[in-house]
């Protein structure tokens, strides 16, 4: 097998999506557009890749990182102007390069890895990846001569009406010989209409020179999308969160409802658990087997075990356990690490906290900055009062530790293993184990209070 090179476009502006943030960076499923593109292209064993990038680049290069190379094209002067500044990177290689459109998310590895096997089999100088629409108008149509291989492509505008009957459509993705492509590009004219230097025009110069150009026809139309609007935006995502959920499901998850489903790419999640209606996962979670998520739960990079229960509830930055069981509407927030058989219970908020095995908070309660050892219960509206204003302090509560109902536990402070806080209690000393602490004002009752009360009035 030859060298394999891509070159990834993702220089335009777009301004069609009315958008301060830059197009290719616009997200599908989670991902940023271009960031699909170059995770595909990545599985076919690239020996570089080259991203062109114009408008808003530090930004696209902050999150590919080292994913790609890169280049700046510096003026959108059509894309064969784009290739060209990838010149001093691959000019002078041997191998074949794919080029790639960083606006069509949709593009799967399996199809350019058929467009490169088509590629090399015919030993073409250059190959295009075709697809067939039934409504082709917009497109350029890749019309053939009677050996199947490719005579020309013509432009929607251009084209007659007979060449306009063709639904065969050049959907923008490309193999070269990477000499030919480089040699071919120093000879493309902008002499148009907009004045741009196209890359179709290569295909002419090759043909030209008596070179073989073929194309590859794939079966899967929706992956050539190319996203330019907000509309376009929308409908990647419908087909990507298609794809998504059915492959989750023919691995041995069940989704109740896929329509309303919502999973990241990246996301893997075990055989037998079972997704809720309204629920979205995201980034990079990890889910165990026989879990219940949902329904109307948002699951953000998180780890979560086996035979764990999370209901109308938000976790984000976490590690989750096996046989926890979460909500409803509990909030796990970033660095919080729930330990085996935890039970978080309706209204409890968890941030940046340790919570041991087989602990409980069950009801109403804040948690955060703290050490929570095993076996311990949290009371009914237990809290952990850990900022002073200015500074964040820690509250450790080791094994066993009872804590009363409506209890405020002000760090810094130590409760220690098997004690017990009263409920009502606002602890502010350490706790020494196997102790009761009782911290609030002595009961009153003073009698016929209330007949001396009325009497004044």
């Amino acid at each position: 097998m030859s060298n394999r090179y891509a070159v990834i476009l993702a220089a335009g502006q777009g301004t069609r999506m009315k958008s301060k943030l830059y197009k290719v960076l616009h997200p599908v499923c989670g991902k940023p557009m271009v960031e699909h593109v170059v995770d595909q292209v990545s599985q076919l064993n690239i020996d570089h890749i080259v991203t062109v990038i114009g408008h808003g680049a530090e930004l696209v290069k902050a999150q590919l990182g080292e994913k790609s190379s890169y280049v700046l094209q510096s003026e959108q002067l059509g894309t064969a102007h784009a290739v060209m500044q990838a010149k001093e990177s691959l000019e002078n290689r041997e191998g074949v390069t794919i080029v790639v459109c960083g606006d069509t998310p949709l593009i799967r590895v399996e199809t350019m890895e058929a467009l490169f096997k088509h590629h090399e089999e015919k030993s073409a100088k250059a190959t295009i990846l075709t697809a067939y629409s039934d409504d082709p108008t917009g497109y350029g149509r890749v019309i053939r001569n009677s050996n199947g291989f490719v005579e020309k492509i013509v432009e929607h505008k251009d084209a007659s009406d007979e060449e306009r009957t063709i639904k065969e459509i050049n959907t923008g993705t490309y193999c070269f010989d990477n000499k030919a492509l480089f040699e071919a590009l120093s000879k493309v004219s902008n002499e148009n209409v907009q004045g741009e230097y196209y890359l179709p025009d290569v295909i002419e110069i090759l043909k030209a020179a008596g070179e073989t150009v073929t194309a590859f026809q794939t079966n899967h139309f929706d992956e050539t999308l190319g996203v330019n609007d907000r509309v376009a935006l929308s409908e990647a995502e419908r087909i990507m969160k298609k794809r998504i959920n059915e492959y989750h499901m023919r691995n041995g998850v069940t989704i109740i409802d896929p329509m309303n489903t919502y999973i990241g790419v990246d996301v893997k999640i075990g055989q037998d658990t079972i997704i809720y209606p309204g629920t979205s996962i995201s980034g990079s979670t990890a889910i165990g087997e026989n879990c219940e998520i949902g329904p109307n739960t948002e699951v953000k990079d998180c780890s979560i075990g086996d035979h764990t229960i999370i209901r109308q509830s938000v976790a984000h930055n976490s590690s989750i356990g096996n046989e926890v069981n979460i909500g409803p509407f509990a909030h796990i927030r970033p660095q919080s690490e729930i330990h085996d058989q935890v039970k978080i219970g309706n209204f409890v908020e968890i941030k940046k906290s340790i919570f041991g095995q087989g602990s409980k908070a069950s009801h109403l309660s804040y948690i955060g900055d703290a050490e929570v050892g095993s076996d311990v219960n949290l009371g009914c509206g237990s809290i952990t009062v850990n900022y002073d204003g200015k500074n964040k302090y820690l509250t450790k509560i080791e094994d066993g530790v009872f804590v009363g109902c409506n209890s405020n536990l002000v760090a810094p402070v130590h409760i220690g293993k098997g004690a017990y806080i009263a409920a009502g209690s606002t602890i502010t000393d350490d706790v020494p184990g196997e102790a009761l602490s009782i911290a609030r004002a002595r009961q009153v009752n003073k009698e016929n209070y209330v007949a001396k009360i009325n009497n004044k009035n």
